[in-house]
């Protein structure tokens, strides 16, 4: 709480009467309150006391005038004076107040009231004068006092100091013995309004006073009653002069217009500040009109936009409901897949542990071959010697021996061969069970160090025999064409073994073994797969998890796709054939064949070795060769039906036109027993 002593100089008080009223301020900001009050009475001089400034105080005191200083408005002019009566700070304003409060207008009232009665006390009226009016302050004598006032002179600007220069004027800003509100003082002020009522000319400030403080201003019906009756009351009592009570004397005639012009004047400004006021109030209603309808457009706004938020919302819980449903669907299935491959992955390990169980049954138990001891086999090969190594394959090294009289092969596991273990179990399964002419006969096995014992095949491979390595001589045309034959036939017996399909995946002429006769036989059936009944019967093609085979001779439709199937071997079939005809290596051999029989040079492709090539059946091969080797499965002709008569009918024109040569009789066979190479060639 902070009480402010409010000081309202009122210009109609008698000269050196100044009234003082105490208003209290209620408030938690002293600050605040003070600036409010200002701004809202309109006060346009304020006289503050000095904060205290001890030098002792431990804790910071707040500046309460300095503040206000800072805060008031600037048509106030503010006075800071200190315990010494010196003025320690003041601000000037910078204009004039915007509107005179209501408090004012009653303020001057009652000073007018106390003047009447002052002057009432010091002038009675005459009789025939109108009740309640004074003389004008200009009409009565001039006392002593105010002469000597008037008269007054000021030592400062009329005399001079002993060393003959002017007093010196302390600042005006040091001392606060006299302030004046700057307004014009009590002896001018009736003379000014008298004088300028004729030309209508109104105060420059307006009112600011609200309605409720409107009701409490009396003077207004008063003025205008003065102002109605002025005309005619007045002629009527000049003429009545002997009944009415009216002076008529022309001093009080003058003084009483002075006083009715002062009153109307008083009373145009209040109904000029009441107009502008309710003019002011009608703005300030259409403001508030507008004020409130911009609130009620913003509230539906706001209650549209709420509503829009809670639709949205609404649509974002429905869908983050879809979502979690959802996701709790997924999870859910995702369990289920999870759990069904844990199922499948368990019954897979279990089928895989009772296949190795049969596995390892059958390979201690098997008697669709015959068993060897480790023992046997060092003692064969005496100990595995290099003497008696005569090839080396992926699966591991080739030696040569003798068992129970009869050469034989023995091909030994080698430590680091990949997948070994399961190529000696596929290739014991499918030669112990198989038995044709053109396949390589399966003599034994030592199945607890992957040991296999095959026939020996003296003549070697049919890639030696091509390239002709240890200077053996080429192979007649006769023979290759029925080489081809039985290559065919034999593959054709793989195909059609019951009651699974066998496609042998790795077939080369490394693969191809000759006997003392150049009988070829097929080996290396490690790699070899067996195809489903159920797929075989209805489709030609089957889904494997990893290619297998040797580069060149690989079908690239498999190679690319992983689909496995009996035209798989076809592919290879074709490249072994183009080699039989032209003894040239495998890479790139099916274009050249095709571009040199385009150009009609094929017979310069055929191996120069052989002298006597019948041309066009060579020409007929080549091109049935080409067919099989097309890069599109569904291309490749079909063995049984296509390929195999062609190729039965070369063999027969073969035996038909005996070889004259005897180099390959049965007698000379033995000389080329050392030209024997390992059965499974390196895989590349």
């Amino acid at each position: 709480m902070s009480k402010l002593n409010h000081l309202l100089l009122n210009p109609l008080l008698i000269p050196h009467l100044i009234q003082c009223y105490d208003v209290v301020l209620e408030d938690v900001d002293v600050v605040k309150a003070i600036v409010e009050y200002v701004n809202r009475t309109a006060i346009e001089v304020l006289i503050l006391g000095a904060a205290a400034k001890g030098g002792l105080l431990r804790f910071k005191v707040k500046d309460i005038p300095g503040n206000v200083v800072k805060g008031v408005p600037d048509f106030c002019t503010v006075y800071v004076i200190s315990k010494n009566g010196k003025i320690s700070a003041t601000r000037s304003a910078s204009r004039l107040a915007p509107f005179i409060h209501p408090l004012r207008h009653q303020f001057m009232q009652q000073g007018n009231a106390k003047s009447n009665t002052t002057e009432d006390s010091l002038n009675t009226p005459s009789r025939g004068s109108l009740s309640g009016i004074p003389k004008p302050v200009s009409d009565l004598p001039m006392s002593n006092l105010q002469s000597d006032t008037l008269n007054m002179k000021s030592p400062f600007t009329h005399r001079k100091g002993p060393n003959g220069k002017p007093y010196e004027i302390s600042q005006p800003d040091t001392d606060i013995s006299f302030v004046s509100s700057g307004r014009p003082s009590i002896d001018n002020m009736f003379p000014s309004f008298a004088d300028n009522y004729d030309s209508g000319a109104t105060p420059p400030r307006l009112s600011g006073f609200s309605d409720f403080e409107a009701q409490n201003f009396e003077p207004i019906p008063l003025g205008r009653r003065s102002l109605d009756i002025m005309p005619s009351e007045l002629s009527f009592l000049s003429m009545e002069g002997d009944r009415a009570s009216f002076s008529s004397t022309p001093d009080d005639v003058a003084a009483e217009m002075r006083r009715l012009k002062l009153e109307l004047k008083q009373t145009m400004e209040m109904y000029s500040t009441a107009c502008k006021e309710a003019l002011t109030a009608q703005q300030k209603a259409m403001e508030l009109q507008r004020w409130k309808t911009e609130e009620q457009r913003r509230l539906e706004e706001a209650r549209f936009a709420e509503e829009a938020a809670l639709a949205l919302a609404e649509k974002e819980k429905a869908k983050s409901r879809a979502a979690l449903e959802h996701a709790e669907a997924a999870q859910r299935l995702a369990e289920l897949e999870a759990q069904k491959r844990i199922n499948a992955e368990m019954k897979a390990l279990k089928e895989a542990e009772e296949r190795n169980k049969v596995l390892n049954k059958l390979s201690n138990s098997d008697f669709r071959y015959r068993r060897y001891t480790i023992e046997e086999i060092e003692t064969a090969t005496d100990y595995f010697a290099q003497a008696n190594k005569i090839g080396e394959g992926g699966y591991g090294p080739v030696y040569k021996c003798y068992m129970d009289h009869t050469p034989v092969a023995v091909k030994v596991l080698r430590p680091d061969a990949a997948h070994g273990r399961q190529q000696f179990q596929q290739e014991v399964e499918v030669l112990s069970c198989i038995r044709h002419p053109n396949m390589v006969l399966l003599l034994g096995a030592c199945p607890e160090y992957g040991c296999l014992v095959y026939e020996f095949m003296s003549n070697g491979s049919l890639e030696d025999r091509l390239f002709q390595r240890g200077k053996t001589p080429p192979l007649s045309w006769q023979q290759r064409f029925r080489i081809a034959a039985e290559i065919g036939a034999g593959l054709l017996f793989l195909h059609q073994s019951k009651p699974e399909p066998i496609v042998h995946r790795d077939l080369k002429p490394a693969n191809i073994l000759l006997d003392r006769n150049f009988v070829s036989k097929i080996s290396d059936v490690g790699l070899a797969r067996l195809v489903p009944p159920s797929v075989a019967d209805c489709v030609t093609q089957y889904r494997m998890t990893s290619t297998a085979g040797t580069f060149c001779y690989i079908d690239p439709e498999y190679q690319q796709t992983g689909m496995l199937g009996i035209k798989s071997d076809v592919y290879s079939l074709g490249i072994i054939f183009l080699q039989i005809l032209t003894a040239k290596p495998p890479m790139g051999l099916t274009h050249h064949v095709e571009r040199a029989i385009e150009k009609g040079t094929f017979n310069e492709m055929l191996d120069s070795s052989v002298p006597d090539w019948p041309l066009d059946e060579a020409l007929n091969l080549a091109k049935l060769s080409l067919k099989c080797s097309e890069l599109r499965r569904k291309d490749r002709p079909d063995l049984s039906k296509v390929i195999m008569p062609e190729l039965e009918r070369l063999r027969t024109l073969g035996e038909e036109n005996p070889c004259q040569s005897p180099l390959y009789s049965s007698g000379s066979s033995s000389n080329h027993s050392q030209a024997f190479v390992s059965q499974a060639s390196q895989h590349e």
